[in-house]
């Protein structure tokens, strides 16, 4: 593993208002906003202004935020999950599969647009997390 865990906050639409909310209260930073509309990602142009992924920091806080699919929406305590950037294909897989062994897989290993292999598992513990490797 690269990093600890890095919490990651879902929001219904409101995420650069969420973001910009910290910022105030932190005194902190808001990094690489990238929209929908941004994305090399397709989606409906009401989608276009949504965050895709965003990050925040202060000092030893690091978050990293976006909003929801417009079909999806947010649910209080499942709008937290715990995000892992990982080193190999092979660890990822490690994970992955340790993971969702009994628990649910929410969206299947893959590659994907932004370069690296991702995939999201809710484990057994109800506990969701955010896997990813960014191929070099």
């Amino acid at each position: 593993m690269k990093h600890q865990a890095t919490p990651y906050l879902t929001f219904n639409g409101n995420a650069k208002e969420a973001l910009e909310y910290y910022k105030e209260v932190f005194n902190g930073e808001v990094l690489n906003i990238q929209t929908f509309g941004e994305a090399d990602f397709p989606t409906p142009p009401e989608a276009d202004e949504r965050i895709m992924h965003a990050q925040f920091k202060k000092g030893s806080l690091f978050l990293m935020a976006s909003d929801t699919f417009l079909d999806h929406s947010v649910e209080i305590g499942t709008n937290v999950s715990l995000a892992l950037e990982l080193e190999s294909e092979e660890e990822i897989q490690k994970y992955y599969d340790a993971l969702s062994q009994k628990g649910t897989i929410l969206m299947e290993l893959q590659d994907t647009f932004w370069g690296a292999k991702y995939a999201k598992v809710k484990d057994s513990f109800g506990i969701i997390w955010d896997l990813n490797y960014t191929k070099s």
